[in-house]
C-alpha cells in the first residue's frame, strides 16, 4: 500500500490533566490543531482518557484523527505514552490502571481541577482522584501489554531532567521490543547523545506535551503512513527503523 506523509503531534494534554489549561476542552484543542496544520493528534492525559471520547468525536467535526492515549506514570515515575487503535482497547486499558493503585482524593486548591467535558465543551464532572501520581504499573509491565492489546508505549519526552525513563533509570527498559522514543520541541540532541550515546540507534519523534493552548502550534512530526487513522499511526511507529528524527 502506498504510503503518504502526514503531521502529527502524539502527545497534550486537556483540561482533565490536573495540569492543563482549562481553556484545552477536546473541541479547542482539536480545532487548534487543524488550525495548526496538523493531520493527527493524540490526547493523553495523566493516567486517565475520561476526555478522550469527546476528542474523538470533535475530531471527525474537524476532520482531525484523534488517536485513543493515555501518558501513563509508572511506579518508577516515569511518564509513557501509550496509544491504542481504538477506545475499547484504551477503555480496558483505563481499567487495568485505575486498578492497579490506590485512589487517593485530589486537592483542586493545589493541582488544579479535573474537568471531564463532551464533545460540545459542556462540563459533565470532575474526576475526584488525584492523577499526578504514579500508579501501581512498572515501565517493564505497561510497554508490553499496550503492544499485546494492539497498541504502542513508548518512553515520553526522553530529553527532560524529570519523569523520563533516562533520567529516572539512566537507560532504556529491559528488553525494550522498539528503537523509538519521544523527544520535546526545545531536545538539545548534541546534549543528548553526548550524554546517553545509545540513543542514536533510537527514532525520536519530536511532540508537544501540550499543557496550553499557544503549544499546539508546535509543527508537529512527519510520521509515513498508509492510513490516516489510529490503527495506521500506531502500525507506522511500530515499524519505524532506528537512527531517525521526526
Amino acid at each position: 500500500m502506498e504510503k503518504f506523509g502526514i503531521r502529527v503531534d502524539l502527545h497534550m494534554h486537556s483540561c482533565l490533566s490536573p495540569c492543563g489549561d482549562m481553556e484545552m476542552t477536546p473541541a479547542n484543542l482539536v480545532g487548534l490543531a487543524a488550525l495548526g496544520g496538523l493531520d493527527a493528534i493524540a490526547l493523553t492525559d495523566h493516567n486517565i482518557t475520561f476526555n478522550v471520547p469527546a476528542a474523538v468525536r470533535a475530531g471527525k467535526e474537524y476532520g482531525i484523527t484523534v488517536v485513543p492515549g493515555m501518558e501513563l506514570e509508572t511506579v518508577e515515575e516515569v511518564h509513557v505514552v501509550c496509544l491504542f487503535p481504538d477506545l475499547e482497547k484504551l477503555d480496558e486499558f483505563q481499567k487495568i490502571v485505575i486498578e492497579s493503585y490506590t485512589q487517593i482524593p485530589n486537592k483542586p486548591e493545589i493541582f488544579g481541577e479535573q474537568v471531564i467535558m463532551d464533545e460540545n465543551d459542556e462540563i459533565l464532572g470532575y474526576y475526584p482522584n488525584m492523577l499526578l501520581s504514579p500508579t501501581g504499573l512498572s515501565i517493564d509491565e505497561a510497554i508490553p501489554m499496550v503492544l499485546e492489546m494492539g497498541g504502542i508505549a513508548y518512553p515520553a519526552h526522553v530529553d527532560r531532567d524529570s519523569f523520563s525513563v533516562l533520567s529516572n533509570l539512566g537507560a532504556m527498559p529491559f528488553d525494550y521490543p522498539l528503537e523509538f522514543a519521544e523527544i520535546s520541541y526545545e531536545c538539545d540532541l548534541d546534549a543528548l547523545y553526548e550524554k546517553f550515546p545509545f540513543m542514536k540507534k533510537y527514532t525520536l519523534i519530536h511532540a508537544s506535551d501540550a499543557h496550553y493552548p499557544q503549544f499546539i502550534a508546535d509543527p508537529g512530526a512527519l510520521l509515513e503512513v498508509s492510513e490516516n487513522s489510529p490503527k495506521g499511526i500506531i502500525e507506522a511507529l511500530r515499524s519505524l527503523p532506528g537512527g531517525m528524527i521526526l
